[in-house]
């Protein structure tokens, strides 16, 4: 694959509950993110990983790897105030590669079937977008209380999103930070077509102690070859 990992990794433990941020959390005896870079080591074992990181934790993570022994390849970058700024920094070093996955650094379960199929799209279509259909019933709130919304026409987005590089540089280049959750979201308001591709329910993004237990469970699955 001609494709760059940028890893943004710049979560705090807000939601988690706890004084160190998600990232770091210990899963199964190494920190969640290193979990997250050895599933994109392994779903792409050729492509350059750049992580981008809070400026004042890069010195924890530099420890944290020593303590670890950890071993997988990677370029630290350091983040912004934002999510936006996050990124915009992490493309602005001049990645050589044709494309670029942008993955949240909390999602360890990327597997190379997935990675696959949205190369594979991004390919034909200049970009590749994961996402799940909802299974739940929803309902949209209006100013006179809420009503049935159809779930049909709604989905989950998830990453990696994968882009052409020079594309979704531009775009973080020329479209001002407006609270865009995703990098689907800027590169649309960019003015390109976002091309959606089947994702995968185990991709899970650890934000809650209910993910984490629930990724605990994940990883005991995937030892035992139940998963």
């Amino acid at each position: 694959m001609d494709l760059s990992f940028l890893v943004v990794a710049g979560g705090s433990g807000t939601r988690m509950q706890t004084p160190v941020p998600k990232q770091f959390l210990e899963l199964k005896g190494k920190a969640v993110l290193m979990h997250t870079l050895q599933a994109v080591a392994k779903a792409a074992p050729a492509a350059e990983i750049v992580l981008v990181l809070p400026p004042d934790s890069i010195n924890y993570w530099n420890e944290l790897c020593s303590r670890y022994h950890f071993g997988i390849s990677h370029r630290i970058v350091a983040g912004g105030a934002s999510r936006f700024e996050s990124v915009r920094n992490g493309l602005s070093p001049g990645l050589q590669s044709t494309g670029i996955a942008i993955h949240d650094g909390v999602r360890p379960f990327l597997s190379p079937e997935l990675l696959q199929r949205l190369y594979q799209g991004m390919i034909q279509y200049g970009n590749a977008i994961p996402v799940i259909p909802l299974s739940d019933s929803v309902r949209e709130i209006t100013a006179n209380g809420s009503r049935p919304a159809d779930r049909s026409r709604l989905f989950t987005v998830q990453t990696p999103q994968l882009f052409n590089t020079a594309q979704i540089t531009q775009a973080y280049m020329q479209v001002r930070d407006s609270g865009f959750t995703d990098d689907a979201g800027l590169f649309e308001a960019a003015g390109h077509a976002i091309h959606l591709v089947e994702g995968d329910r185990s991709n899970i993004k650890i934000t809650s102690p209910e993910d984490f237990r629930f990724a605990a469970f994940l990883l005991r699955e995937k030892e035992t070859g139940s998963l």
